[in-house]
Protein backbone atom coordinates (compact mmCIF):
# COMPACT_ATOMS: atom_id res chain seq x y z
CA UNK A 1 0.00 0.00 0.00
CA UNK A 2 2.83 2.39 0.89
CA UNK A 3 4.56 1.73 -2.44
CA UNK A 4 1.27 2.21 -4.25
CA UNK A 5 0.85 5.63 -2.66
CA UNK A 6 4.36 6.64 -3.79
CA UNK A 7 3.62 5.42 -7.30
CA UNK A 8 0.38 7.41 -7.45
CA UNK A 9 2.14 10.55 -6.22
CA UNK A 10 4.95 10.01 -8.75
CA UNK A 11 2.44 9.61 -11.59
CA UNK A 12 0.58 12.74 -10.52
CA UNK A 13 3.79 14.74 -10.40
CA UNK A 14 4.86 13.33 -13.74
CA UNK A 15 1.57 14.27 -15.34
CA UNK A 16 1.93 17.80 -13.99
CA UNK A 17 5.49 18.16 -15.26
CA UNK A 18 4.47 16.88 -18.70
CA UNK A 19 2.20 19.91 -19.00
CA UNK A 20 4.54 22.79 -19.87
CA UNK A 21 3.90 25.96 -17.88
CA UNK A 22 3.88 29.20 -19.83
CA UNK A 23 6.93 31.44 -19.54
CA UNK A 24 6.84 34.85 -17.91
CA UNK A 25 6.93 36.51 -21.33
CA UNK A 26 4.00 34.39 -22.52
CA UNK A 27 2.04 35.29 -19.40
CA UNK A 28 2.60 39.02 -20.05
CA UNK A 29 1.42 38.66 -23.63
CA UNK A 30 -1.55 36.55 -22.59
CA UNK A 31 -2.80 39.10 -20.07
CA UNK A 32 -1.98 41.91 -22.53
CA UNK A 33 -0.29 44.13 -19.94
CA UNK A 34 3.29 44.97 -19.00
CA UNK A 35 3.48 46.28 -15.42
CA UNK A 36 6.34 48.70 -14.86
CA UNK A 37 7.40 50.57 -11.73
CA UNK A 38 8.84 54.04 -12.25
CA UNK A 39 9.25 57.22 -10.25
CA UNK A 40 8.35 60.85 -10.77
CA UNK A 41 11.14 63.10 -11.92
CA UNK A 42 12.57 64.89 -14.96
CA UNK A 43 14.84 61.96 -15.82
CA UNK A 44 12.19 59.26 -15.59
CA UNK A 45 8.49 60.20 -15.74
CA UNK A 46 6.44 63.37 -15.44
CA UNK A 47 3.15 64.73 -16.69
CA UNK A 48 2.54 67.97 -18.59
CA UNK A 49 -0.62 69.67 -19.76
CA UNK A 50 -0.15 67.94 -23.11
CA UNK A 51 0.79 64.44 -22.00
CA UNK A 52 3.30 62.18 -20.29
CA UNK A 53 7.04 62.56 -20.78
CA UNK A 54 10.35 61.29 -19.44
CA UNK A 55 13.05 59.02 -20.82
CA UNK A 56 12.00 56.01 -18.74
CA UNK A 57 8.36 56.51 -19.72
CA UNK A 58 9.26 56.63 -23.41
CA UNK A 59 11.46 53.54 -23.17
CA UNK A 60 8.77 51.63 -21.25
CA UNK A 61 6.08 52.63 -23.75
CA UNK A 62 8.24 51.46 -26.62
CA UNK A 63 8.96 48.15 -24.90
CA UNK A 64 5.25 47.53 -24.31
CA UNK A 65 4.57 48.20 -28.00
CA UNK A 66 7.50 45.95 -28.89
CA UNK A 67 5.82 43.15 -26.91
CA UNK A 68 2.40 43.96 -28.37
CA UNK A 69 0.83 44.74 -24.99
CA UNK A 70 -0.42 47.75 -23.03
CA UNK A 71 1.71 49.57 -20.48
CA UNK A 72 0.55 49.64 -16.85
CA UNK A 73 2.61 52.17 -14.96
CA UNK A 74 3.04 52.10 -11.18
CA UNK A 75 4.52 55.37 -9.94
CA UNK A 76 6.45 55.11 -6.70
CA UNK A 77 6.53 58.23 -4.57
CA UNK A 78 9.80 57.15 -2.97
CA UNK A 79 12.74 55.42 -4.67
CA UNK A 80 13.30 53.44 -1.47
CA UNK A 81 10.21 51.37 -2.32
CA UNK A 82 11.13 50.42 -5.89
CA UNK A 83 13.61 47.57 -5.28
CA UNK A 84 11.42 45.92 -2.58
CA UNK A 85 8.43 46.10 -4.95
CA UNK A 86 10.42 44.27 -7.62
CA UNK A 87 11.70 41.68 -5.15
CA UNK A 88 8.11 41.03 -4.04
CA UNK A 89 6.96 40.62 -7.64
CA UNK A 90 4.60 43.58 -7.70
CA UNK A 91 5.69 44.46 -11.23
CA UNK A 92 7.39 42.86 -14.20
CA UNK A 93 10.27 45.32 -14.12
CA UNK A 94 11.41 48.69 -12.80
CA UNK A 95 12.27 51.46 -15.28
CA UNK A 96 13.23 54.25 -12.92
CA UNK A 97 16.72 55.41 -13.82
CA UNK A 98 18.32 52.98 -11.37
CA UNK A 99 22.12 52.86 -11.29
CA UNK A 100 23.58 49.37 -11.02
CA UNK A 101 25.28 48.97 -7.64
CA UNK A 102 26.79 45.92 -5.94
CA UNK A 103 24.21 46.09 -3.15
CA UNK A 104 21.30 46.19 -5.58
CA UNK A 105 22.67 43.33 -7.67
CA UNK A 106 22.23 41.09 -4.62
CA UNK A 107 18.49 41.77 -4.69
CA UNK A 108 17.45 42.21 -8.32
CA UNK A 109 18.55 41.28 -11.81
CA UNK A 110 19.58 44.16 -14.07
CA UNK A 111 19.14 44.41 -17.80
CA UNK A 112 21.69 46.04 -20.10
CA UNK A 113 23.02 49.47 -19.19
CA UNK A 114 21.79 52.27 -21.43
CA UNK A 115 23.15 55.49 -19.90
CA UNK A 116 26.25 56.37 -17.88
CA UNK A 117 26.02 58.62 -14.81
CA UNK A 118 28.12 59.63 -11.82
CA UNK A 119 27.04 60.64 -8.34
CA UNK A 120 27.87 64.29 -7.70
CA UNK A 121 28.12 66.27 -4.47
CA UNK A 122 26.17 69.46 -5.12
CA UNK A 123 26.50 72.90 -3.56
CA UNK A 124 25.23 76.43 -4.27
CA UNK A 125 27.47 78.87 -6.09
CA UNK A 126 28.70 81.61 -3.79
CA UNK A 127 28.78 79.41 -0.69
CA UNK A 128 32.30 78.12 -1.24
CA UNK A 129 33.09 75.09 -3.34
CA UNK A 130 34.09 72.03 -1.27
CA UNK A 131 37.03 70.12 -2.70
CA UNK A 132 36.67 66.85 -0.81
CA UNK A 133 34.41 64.97 1.59
CA UNK A 134 36.32 66.46 4.52
CA UNK A 135 35.08 69.90 3.49
CA UNK A 136 31.41 68.94 3.90
CA UNK A 137 31.62 67.26 7.30
CA UNK A 138 30.59 70.43 9.13
CA UNK A 139 27.80 71.26 6.68
CA UNK A 140 24.21 70.08 6.35
CA UNK A 141 24.09 67.16 3.92
CA UNK A 142 20.77 65.52 3.07
CA UNK A 143 19.86 62.62 0.75
CA UNK A 144 16.84 60.45 0.01
CA UNK A 145 16.58 57.43 2.31
CA UNK A 146 17.04 54.05 0.67
CA UNK A 147 18.76 55.62 -2.33
CA UNK A 148 22.13 54.58 -3.72
CA UNK A 149 23.30 58.00 -2.53
CA UNK A 150 22.69 56.95 1.07
CA UNK A 151 24.35 53.63 0.25
CA UNK A 152 27.44 55.46 -1.02
CA UNK A 153 27.66 57.66 2.08
CA UNK A 154 27.62 54.57 4.29
CA UNK A 155 30.54 53.21 2.27
CA UNK A 156 32.45 56.46 2.84
CA UNK A 157 32.04 56.17 6.63
CA UNK A 158 34.89 53.67 6.84
CA UNK A 159 37.29 56.32 5.55
CA UNK A 160 35.53 59.38 7.00
CA UNK A 161 34.05 58.33 10.37
CA UNK A 162 33.05 61.93 11.21
CA UNK A 163 30.83 62.19 8.14
CA UNK A 164 27.16 62.72 8.99
CA UNK A 165 24.02 63.33 6.97
CA UNK A 166 20.26 63.27 7.13
CA UNK A 167 18.05 60.85 5.19
CA UNK A 168 14.51 61.77 4.19
CA UNK A 169 11.71 59.67 2.72
CA UNK A 170 9.55 62.58 1.63
CA UNK A 171 11.90 64.35 -0.80
CA UNK A 172 13.38 63.19 -4.09
CA UNK A 173 16.59 64.39 -5.74
CA UNK A 174 14.93 67.34 -7.44
CA UNK A 175 13.35 68.44 -4.15
CA UNK A 176 16.75 68.30 -2.46
CA UNK A 177 18.36 70.27 -5.28
CA UNK A 178 15.74 72.96 -4.71
CA UNK A 179 16.65 73.02 -1.01
CA UNK A 180 20.31 73.57 -1.94
CA UNK A 181 19.24 76.31 -4.35
CA UNK A 182 17.15 77.98 -1.62
CA UNK A 183 20.05 77.51 0.86
CA UNK A 184 17.92 75.49 3.26
CA UNK A 185 20.60 72.78 3.20
CA UNK A 186 24.26 73.01 2.20
CA UNK A 187 24.75 69.87 0.13
CA UNK A 188 23.09 66.86 -1.43
CA UNK A 189 24.10 63.97 -3.68
CA UNK A 190 22.48 63.55 -7.10
CA UNK A 191 23.19 61.68 -10.29
CA UNK A 192 24.82 63.67 -13.06
CA UNK A 193 21.85 63.30 -15.43
CA UNK A 194 19.45 64.74 -12.83
CA UNK A 195 21.80 67.66 -12.21
CA UNK A 196 22.14 68.34 -15.94
CA UNK A 197 18.37 68.78 -16.33
CA UNK A 198 18.01 70.80 -13.13
CA UNK A 199 20.74 73.21 -14.20
CA UNK A 200 18.72 74.22 -17.24
CA UNK A 201 16.68 76.38 -14.88
CA UNK A 202 18.92 76.92 -11.86
CA UNK A 203 22.51 77.61 -12.81
CA UNK A 204 23.34 78.62 -9.23
CA UNK A 205 23.46 74.94 -8.23
CA UNK A 206 26.65 73.18 -9.27
CA UNK A 207 28.65 69.98 -8.83
CA UNK A 208 31.65 70.17 -6.52
CA UNK A 209 33.12 66.72 -7.26
CA UNK A 210 32.15 63.13 -8.01
CA UNK A 211 31.66 60.68 -5.15
CA UNK A 212 31.33 57.58 -7.33
CA UNK A 213 32.86 55.96 -10.36
CA UNK A 214 30.75 56.03 -13.55
CA UNK A 215 27.68 53.79 -13.23
CA UNK A 216 25.24 52.37 -15.75
CA UNK A 217 21.49 52.94 -15.52
CA UNK A 218 19.46 49.82 -16.20
CA UNK A 219 16.06 48.21 -15.74
CA UNK A 220 15.62 45.91 -12.74
CA UNK A 221 13.76 42.59 -12.71
CA UNK A 222 13.14 39.90 -10.08
CA UNK A 223 15.57 37.00 -10.00
CA UNK A 224 14.03 33.98 -11.70
CA UNK A 225 14.98 30.76 -13.46
CA UNK A 226 12.73 32.00 -16.25
CA UNK A 227 14.91 34.08 -18.58
CA UNK A 228 12.21 34.88 -21.13
CA UNK A 229 11.53 38.50 -20.07
CA UNK A 230 15.19 39.17 -19.30
CA UNK A 231 16.22 37.95 -22.76
CA UNK A 232 13.54 40.06 -24.43
CA UNK A 233 14.75 43.16 -22.60
CA UNK A 234 18.24 42.40 -23.93
CA UNK A 235 16.85 42.05 -27.45
CA UNK A 236 14.87 45.28 -27.12
CA UNK A 237 17.87 47.41 -26.12
CA UNK A 238 19.99 45.72 -28.76
CA UNK A 239 17.41 46.80 -31.32
CA UNK A 240 17.27 50.38 -29.96
CA UNK A 241 21.03 50.66 -30.26
CA UNK A 242 21.20 49.21 -33.76
CA UNK A 243 18.50 51.55 -35.07
CA UNK A 244 19.95 54.59 -33.29
CA UNK A 245 16.67 55.16 -31.45
CA UNK A 246 18.27 54.94 -28.01
CA UNK A 247 20.81 57.63 -28.88
CA UNK A 248 18.03 59.79 -30.32
CA UNK A 249 15.92 59.53 -27.15
CA UNK A 250 18.86 60.42 -24.92
CA UNK A 251 19.72 63.33 -27.22
CA UNK A 252 16.13 64.54 -27.05
CA UNK A 253 16.28 64.93 -23.28
CA UNK A 254 19.94 65.80 -22.72
CA UNK A 255 21.44 66.97 -26.02
CA UNK A 256 20.66 70.64 -25.46
CA UNK A 257 20.39 70.75 -21.67
CA UNK A 258 23.65 72.55 -20.93
CA UNK A 259 23.56 74.89 -23.94
CA UNK A 260 23.21 78.17 -22.02
CA UNK A 261 25.59 79.58 -19.45
CA UNK A 262 24.75 81.17 -16.12
CA UNK A 263 24.49 84.72 -17.45
CA UNK A 264 22.51 83.74 -20.54
CA UNK A 265 19.91 81.85 -18.52
CA UNK A 266 19.37 84.66 -15.99
CA UNK A 267 19.09 87.26 -18.77
CA UNK A 268 16.54 85.15 -20.62
CA UNK A 269 14.39 84.68 -17.51
CA UNK A 270 14.46 88.43 -16.96
CA UNK A 271 13.41 89.06 -20.56
CA UNK A 272 10.53 86.57 -20.19
CA UNK A 273 9.26 88.74 -17.36
CA UNK A 274 9.89 92.16 -18.92
CA UNK A 275 9.77 91.82 -22.73
CA UNK A 276 7.68 88.79 -23.64
CA UNK A 277 4.34 90.07 -22.24
CA UNK A 278 4.28 92.73 -25.00
CA UNK A 279 4.32 90.08 -27.73
CA UNK A 280 2.93 86.91 -26.18
CA UNK A 281 -0.56 87.32 -27.59
CA UNK A 282 0.86 87.68 -31.12
CA UNK A 283 2.93 84.51 -30.70
CA UNK A 284 -0.17 82.68 -29.46
CA UNK A 285 -2.37 83.86 -32.33
CA UNK A 286 0.27 83.01 -34.92
CA UNK A 287 0.61 79.56 -33.36
CA UNK A 288 -3.12 78.97 -33.73
CA UNK A 289 -3.14 80.06 -37.36
CA UNK A 290 -0.16 77.95 -38.41
CA UNK A 291 -0.69 75.02 -36.00
CA UNK A 292 2.55 75.51 -34.09
CA UNK A 293 3.61 75.68 -30.44
CA UNK A 294 3.65 79.34 -29.41
CA UNK A 295 6.52 78.67 -26.99
CA UNK A 296 8.58 77.44 -29.93
CA UNK A 297 7.77 80.58 -31.93
CA UNK A 298 8.69 82.77 -28.97
CA UNK A 299 11.96 80.87 -28.57
CA UNK A 300 12.77 81.48 -32.25
CA UNK A 301 12.02 85.17 -31.79
CA UNK A 302 14.33 85.37 -28.81
CA UNK A 303 17.14 83.55 -30.58
CA UNK A 304 16.75 85.82 -33.59
CA UNK A 305 16.42 89.22 -31.95
CA UNK A 306 16.02 88.93 -28.16
CA UNK A 307 12.45 90.12 -28.87
CA UNK A 308 13.63 93.44 -30.30
CA UNK A 309 11.17 94.61 -32.99
CA UNK A 310 13.68 97.05 -34.56
CA UNK A 311 16.56 94.56 -34.70
CA UNK A 312 18.63 94.72 -37.89
CA UNK A 313 21.66 92.61 -38.82
CA UNK A 314 24.59 93.60 -41.04
CA UNK A 315 23.23 91.20 -43.68
CA UNK A 316 19.91 93.03 -43.86
CA UNK A 317 17.56 90.71 -41.98
CA UNK A 318 15.21 92.66 -39.74
CA UNK A 319 12.54 92.48 -37.06
CA UNK A 320 11.70 90.16 -34.18
CA UNK A 321 11.83 87.09 -36.43
CA UNK A 322 14.73 88.48 -38.53
CA UNK A 323 13.17 87.95 -41.96
CA UNK A 324 15.15 88.60 -45.12
CA UNK A 325 13.70 91.06 -47.60
CA UNK A 326 13.02 88.30 -50.12
CA UNK A 327 11.32 86.09 -47.56
CA UNK A 328 9.19 89.01 -46.36
CA UNK A 329 8.08 89.72 -49.94
CA UNK A 330 7.16 86.08 -50.53
CA UNK A 331 5.12 86.08 -47.32
CA UNK A 332 3.52 89.46 -48.13
CA UNK A 333 5.03 91.09 -45.04
CA UNK A 334 4.96 94.83 -45.79
CA UNK A 335 6.80 96.01 -42.69
CA UNK A 336 9.36 93.68 -41.13
CA UNK A 337 9.73 96.05 -38.15
CA UNK A 338 6.07 95.69 -37.19
CA UNK A 339 6.07 93.06 -34.39
CA UNK A 340 2.80 91.41 -35.41
CA UNK A 341 3.70 91.19 -39.10
CA UNK A 342 7.15 89.83 -38.26
CA UNK A 343 5.81 87.17 -35.88
CA UNK A 344 3.11 86.02 -38.29
CA UNK A 345 5.65 86.06 -41.12
CA UNK A 346 8.12 83.96 -39.13
CA UNK A 347 5.38 81.47 -38.23
CA UNK A 348 4.31 81.23 -41.89
CA UNK A 349 7.92 80.70 -42.96
CA UNK A 350 8.49 77.92 -40.40
CA UNK A 351 5.25 76.23 -41.43
CA UNK A 352 6.28 76.37 -45.10
CA UNK A 353 9.59 74.66 -44.29
CA UNK A 354 7.85 71.98 -42.24
CA UNK A 355 5.50 71.33 -45.14
CA UNK A 356 8.41 70.99 -47.58
CA UNK A 357 10.19 68.31 -45.59
CA UNK A 358 9.42 64.74 -46.71
CA UNK A 359 6.51 63.08 -44.91
CA UNK A 360 8.76 60.23 -43.77
CA UNK A 361 10.60 62.52 -41.31
CA UNK A 362 9.02 62.09 -37.89
CA UNK A 363 8.97 64.41 -34.91
CA UNK A 364 10.93 65.73 -33.15
CA UNK A 365 13.52 65.52 -35.93
CA UNK A 366 11.12 67.26 -38.30
CA UNK A 367 11.00 70.38 -36.13
CA UNK A 368 14.75 70.48 -35.45
CA UNK A 369 15.60 70.10 -39.14
CA UNK A 370 13.07 72.80 -40.04
CA UNK A 371 14.65 75.16 -37.52
CA UNK A 372 18.08 74.51 -39.02
CA UNK A 373 16.67 75.38 -42.46
CA UNK A 374 15.08 78.54 -41.02
CA UNK A 375 18.59 79.63 -40.07
CA UNK A 376 20.89 78.34 -42.81
CA UNK A 377 18.43 77.96 -45.66
CA UNK A 378 16.46 74.98 -46.96
CA UNK A 379 18.94 74.10 -49.70
CA UNK A 380 21.97 74.21 -47.44
CA UNK A 381 20.09 71.83 -45.16
CA UNK A 382 19.62 69.53 -48.12
CA UNK A 383 23.38 69.66 -48.74
CA UNK A 384 24.02 68.76 -45.09
CA UNK A 385 21.60 65.85 -45.38
CA UNK A 386 23.48 64.71 -48.49
CA UNK A 387 26.81 64.79 -46.62
CA UNK A 388 25.20 62.92 -43.73
CA UNK A 389 24.14 60.14 -46.07
CA UNK A 390 27.59 60.05 -47.70
CA UNK A 391 29.16 59.55 -44.27
CA UNK A 392 26.83 56.71 -43.30
CA UNK A 393 24.41 58.69 -41.11
CA UNK A 394 20.64 59.02 -41.30
CA UNK A 395 19.76 62.24 -43.16
CA UNK A 396 16.31 62.28 -41.52
CA UNK A 397 17.66 62.33 -37.95
CA UNK A 398 18.80 65.54 -36.27
CA UNK A 399 21.33 63.69 -34.13
CA UNK A 400 23.19 62.71 -37.35
CA UNK A 401 22.62 65.85 -39.42
CA UNK A 402 23.89 68.16 -36.68
CA UNK A 403 27.24 66.34 -36.75
CA UNK A 404 27.59 67.09 -40.45
CA UNK A 405 26.22 70.63 -40.78
CA UNK A 406 29.56 72.15 -39.69
CA UNK A 407 31.23 70.42 -42.65
CA UNK A 408 29.51 72.90 -44.97
CA UNK A 409 32.29 75.33 -44.08
CA UNK A 410 35.05 72.89 -45.08
CA UNK A 411 36.18 72.94 -48.70
CA UNK A 412 36.67 69.17 -48.72
CA UNK A 413 32.92 68.77 -48.23
CA UNK A 414 31.12 71.83 -49.56
CA UNK A 415 32.70 71.32 -52.98
CA UNK A 416 30.77 68.05 -53.13
CA UNK A 417 27.44 69.82 -52.63
CA UNK A 418 25.16 71.71 -54.97
CA UNK A 419 24.78 74.94 -53.00
CA UNK A 420 28.31 75.27 -51.65
CA UNK A 421 29.77 76.99 -48.61
CA UNK A 422 27.73 77.80 -45.51
CA UNK A 423 28.55 78.53 -41.87
CA UNK A 424 27.21 75.17 -40.80
CA UNK A 425 28.07 75.42 -37.09
CA UNK A 426 25.65 78.32 -36.67
CA UNK A 427 22.43 76.35 -37.34
CA UNK A 428 23.54 73.69 -34.85
CA UNK A 429 23.90 76.28 -32.07
CA UNK A 430 20.74 77.97 -33.32
CA UNK A 431 18.60 74.84 -32.94
CA UNK A 432 20.06 73.84 -29.58
CA UNK A 433 19.55 77.35 -28.18
CA UNK A 434 15.93 77.38 -29.31
CA UNK A 435 15.33 74.02 -27.68
CA UNK A 436 16.56 75.25 -24.31
CA UNK A 437 14.74 78.60 -24.69
CA UNK A 438 11.51 76.74 -25.26
CA UNK A 439 12.13 74.42 -22.30
CA UNK A 440 12.87 77.38 -20.05
CA UNK A 441 9.73 79.17 -21.21
CA UNK A 442 7.57 76.13 -20.50
CA UNK A 443 9.14 75.78 -17.06
CA UNK A 444 8.76 79.47 -16.25
CA UNK A 445 5.11 79.56 -17.36
CA UNK A 446 4.26 76.58 -15.22
CA UNK A 447 6.17 77.89 -12.21
CA UNK A 448 4.86 81.45 -12.35
CA UNK A 449 1.36 80.61 -13.61
CA UNK A 450 1.94 83.19 -16.34
CA UNK A 451 -1.45 82.69 -17.91
CA UNK A 452 -3.27 84.07 -14.89
CA UNK A 453 -2.95 87.72 -15.91
CA UNK A 454 -2.30 87.27 -19.62
CA UNK A 455 -5.03 87.63 -22.29
CA UNK A 456 -5.77 84.19 -23.65
CA UNK A 457 -6.61 82.80 -27.07
CA UNK A 458 -7.74 79.30 -27.95
CA UNK A 459 -4.51 77.33 -28.37
CA UNK A 460 -4.07 74.30 -30.61
CA UNK A 461 -3.37 70.82 -29.30
CA UNK A 462 0.41 70.35 -29.28
CA UNK A 463 2.11 66.97 -29.01
CA UNK A 464 4.59 67.65 -26.21
CA UNK A 465 6.56 64.53 -27.09
CA UNK A 466 7.77 66.42 -30.16
CA UNK A 467 10.14 68.43 -28.00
Amino acid sequence: MRNLVFIIIFLLLSSCSDKPSSSLLEQIRKKGTLTVITRKGPTSYYQTANGKLGLEYELSSRFARYLGVKLKLLVSENPEDIIPMIVQGEADLAAAGLPITNQRKKLVRFGPGYQTVETKLVYRLGSGRPKSIEDVIDGQLEVTSGSHHAERLKELLSVHPDLHWKETRNLNSTDLLNLVFEQVIDYTLVDSNTLTLFKRYNKEVNAAFSVSAPMQLAWAMPYSKDDSLYNEVQNFFRMLRSTGELAQLIERYYGHADQLGFVGTRLYIRHIQTKLPRYQIQFQKAAVKYKLDWRLLAAIGYQESHWKPLATSPTGVRGIMMLTLNTARQLKVDNRLDPEQSIFGGAAYLRSILNRLPDRIAEPDRTWLALAAYNVGYYHLRDAKKITKMRGGDPDKWIDVKKNLPLLSQKKWYTKTRYGYARGKEPVDYVENIRIYRDLLVWHNEKQNAYRNTPQVQLPEVDSTVF
